[in-house]
């Protein structure tokens, strides 16, 4: 039997679950059983679970349907849990470093408890001070075990339940069970300090609670606050049952109705039904009221009197002047920059137009990538959205003929901007534009991470400083109604480092779909423009930006290993965007094709890709021809850049370190070898699952027209795609 069964929920929060279960295996103390509750087989959170089940014996995936809420992920969790003490994590929370040999110390110290309380950390979310929310109710408790009459305070209802450790037997002998709800950690917590006999308390840290960007969901504007009276209610009237002395009822009544009245005393919380949330909990304060209580002194106690006299129109009338207080206090003038233009200014004051769509591209570096893919198929879904792309000037040429554009900065762009109901963008918009209420902006990305993104650069120190602000960064990413996603681990990915309240689409990348759709013509017609000579092996060589390095280097003598790998062998250079100078041109066997406005076009064309780091090796998978990755500074890319996964560990084709290695599975054939087609196959099946030809339509029918989800093109399975097919012999005889 373990020490402790650490049970975490992960419904919502795939793109940190890992770094949770992380904490849990990384902690010094190793007797327990990891528990991750999952949604279902096949769910991003159980795609992360079973990667460690897979590595750590220790870790035990169960499953809760999505409709049982939190309470029922945990109920599910701990039927199954075997360990003395369970513990409860959030999925987006951690475990602080040693906390289980504290916590194993402390129950050694103290001998069996029901239950035993810590602290633990509330970490904003990005800056501010790091508070200890619980740590005034525990700091007048005995030093060793007690019974709970001896510490009247620590009544549970304050105590989330992943703050303490809770012993199996006790939970199974009272048959306590998470009850249905939002405020669920009341119910559990306010019966299980009812019902114990022998508590102890902890001061060390157990949990870091990472505070959502997004806020605490329980503040949200809903109805679901009905359900705090719901579960006050419960332990109110289990109290009741016991025949609670008031020495002990005193402080669960009060720290039950301070949440209540908090809530009430919020209008944003309940945007309708406040009159009945107060009547409702004035019935029950009058019904629970213990003998003798007294409310607390000041604004607070006058609340109390109100609640229990049923008085809605004073307490409204109070609260309304208590915001009012605060809205004029906030009105004061303070320093502040005007960010926009007076023009754009005068054109926010029109109406949106509800036909209208502005699209950009790598900050208006012409028609390309997902924006223009979706550009073109809402041409043909959509003819009635005028589809305006914003580019800057010097890149006007690249725009085809017939697609209406602005110059990014003109008068022009910002009235579009400020009237466009539709803004389509693969990087962002500039920090100046305003979301409006009514428009939609779609960030459609530019690629699959293998590199840190968002605000999980922060650690790097070189890529945070050329970042920029963090803070802006999210301000601009507060536009995003929906954030496009090609595969679940970017899913996963975008959730942690653009935190927000956009809906994610895992639709595939439109520009993607023309590796299914195009045929032998059109990768010949390519072969041509770039002038890749008939019979040639064209090997594209993609390397990826360096952060630490201050301009392009390509990392590798281009001819030599033409020379080397082979006789037939040409390069298409493709250079990080960052780097492309309008030069093309071509010399010896080496073409550069930086400047060429489209990756797709360069992919078709190319037999295998050679890259680094580059996310165009997610692109190019697509079309199942070889991959060769060349890591021969792999360790001091991921150091200062970061990286989401390990590729060595899971790369898409042969790796190669050296310019002799590259040379060689070239020159052997090893490149496209079955070895080789196996670490393709698995590359493509994580990262693939999407890109069938059909990306686009189902951007613009959700969109652009508004359909349904259930509406949309099912996904067309990876085994029955058929790519477009390569120009030359890809295994040499």
């Amino acid at each position: 039997m373990p020490r402790f069964s650490i049970i975490v929920p992960s419904h919502g929060v795939a793109g940190r679950l890992g770094q949770a279960l992380d904490s849990v295996l990384a902690q010094s103390f190793g007797d327990f059983e990891l528990i991750p509750v999952c949604d279902a087989a096949g769910s991003p959170a159980a795609g992360v679970a079973a990667g460690h089940a897979e590595r750590d014996s220790r870790v035990a995936p169960v499953h809760a349907p999505p409709s049982e809420g939190l309470a029922g992920a945990r109920n599910a969790g701990v039927r199954a849990a075997t360990g003395t003490y369970l513990l409860f994590l959030d999925g987006d929370d951690v475990l602080a470093p040693g906390a289980l040999a504290a916590l194993d110390a402390r129950l050694a110290e103290t001998g069996p408890v029901d239950v035993l309380p810590c602290e633990h950390e509330r970490v904003p979310w990005w800056e501010g001070e790091v508070t200890r929310p619980v740590a005034p109710l525990l700091e007048h408790a005995p030093a060793g075990a007690f019974a709970p009459a001896r510490a009247p305070r620590l009544t549970g209802v304050g105590l989330p339940a992943w703050s303490a450790a809770w012993r199996r037997a006790f939970v199974a002998e009272h048959e306590l069970a998470f009850p249905p709800g939002w405020f669920t950690d009341v119910g559990w917590c306010g019966r299980a300090l009812l019902r114990a006999e022998r508590v102890a308390v902890s001061r060390r840290v157990l949990v870091r609670h990472r505070a959502r960007r997004q806020g605490d969901r329980l503040r949200l504007p809903e109805a679901h606050h009905h359900d705090l009276l719901d579960q006050a209610e419960r332990v109110l009237d289990e109290a009741a049952g016991l025949g609670l002395p008031a020495e002990r009822s005193g402080p669960l009544f009060e720290q039950l109705f301070a949440a209540v009245l908090k809530t009430a005393a919020h209008p944003r919380r309940l945007p309708s039904g406040r009159r009945e949330f107060f009547r409702r909990a004035s019935v029950l304060y009058r019904r629970h009221r213990p003998a003798g209580f007294r409310p607390p002194g000041g604004s607070l106690g006058v609340q109390h009197r109100l609640l229990a006299a049923g008085s809605y129109e004073a307490f409204a009338a109070l609260r309304d002047t208590r915001r009012a207080a605060g809205r004029a206090a906030a009105a004061l003038p303070r320093p502040r920059g005007l960010r926009t233009r007076l023009h754009y200014g005068l054109q926010l004051r029109r109406p949106l137009d509800p036909d209208l769509a502005v699209y950009c591209a790598y900050w208006g570096r012409g028609y390309a990538c997902n924006p223009a893919a979706i550009h073109a198929k809402a041409r043909e879904l959509a003819p009635r959205v005028r589809g305006v792309f914003l580019v800057e000037a010097d890149q006007a040429h690249t725009v085809p003929d017939g697609v209406e554009y602005a110059v990014l900065g003109s008068h022009r762009a910002w009235e579009l901007l400020a009237r466009a109901t539709y803004l389509v963008n693969n990087a962002n918009f500039a920090e100046g534009v305003v979301k409006r209420p009514g428009s939609v902006h779609l960030q459609t990305q530019h690629g699959t991470p293998l590199k840190t993104m968002g605000v999980d650069q922060s650690v790097y120190p070189v890529v945070a400083a050329a970042t920029g602000s963090f803070t802006k960064l999210l301000g601009r990413v507060d536009r995003w109604d929906y954030n496009l996603s090609s595969n679940p681990h970017s899913t996963r990915v975008w959730e942690r480092a653009f935190p927000g309240s956009y809906e994610h689409l895992e639709y595939g990348y439109p520009r993607n779909d023309v590796y299914v759709t195009a045929g032998a013509d059109d990768v010949a017609r390519v072969r041509a423009e770039l002038g890749v000579p008939e019979g040639a092996r064209a090997v594209l060589y993609a390397p990826t930006h360096r952060d630490h390095h201050t301009g392009f280097e390509p990392g590798l003598d281009l001819e030599a290993f033409c020379e080397a790998a082979g006789e037939d062998v040409v390069v298409l250079l493709r250079a990080h965007y960052f780097y492309d100078r309008g030069r093309r041109g071509r010399g010896g066997r080496v073409i550069d094709v930086t400047a060429h406005r489209s990756s797709e076009d360069v992919c078709l064309a190319a037999d295998a890709l050679v890259t680094d780091y580059s996310s165009i090796m997610f692109d190019y998978a697509n079309l199942d021809r070889p991959i060769v990755v060349y890591a021969d500074d792999w360790e001091v890319y991921r150091e200062t850049r970061g990286v989401c996964f390990d590729l060595m560990a899971a790369p898409p084709g042969r790796v190669a370190r050296t310019p002799q290695e590259l040379a060689r599975v070239f020159r052997d054939g090893s490149y496209a070898d079955q070895e080789a087609a196996a670490l393709r196959a698995a590359f493509r099946e994580r990262f693939c699952p999407f890109d069938d030809g059909r990306a686009a339509e189902r951007v613009v029918r959700r969109v652009l027209l508004g359909e349904p989800p259930e509406a949309l093109p099912p996904v067309i399975p990876l085994a029955e795609r058929v790519p477009a097919p390569a120009a030359a012999t890809l295994v040499r005889s």
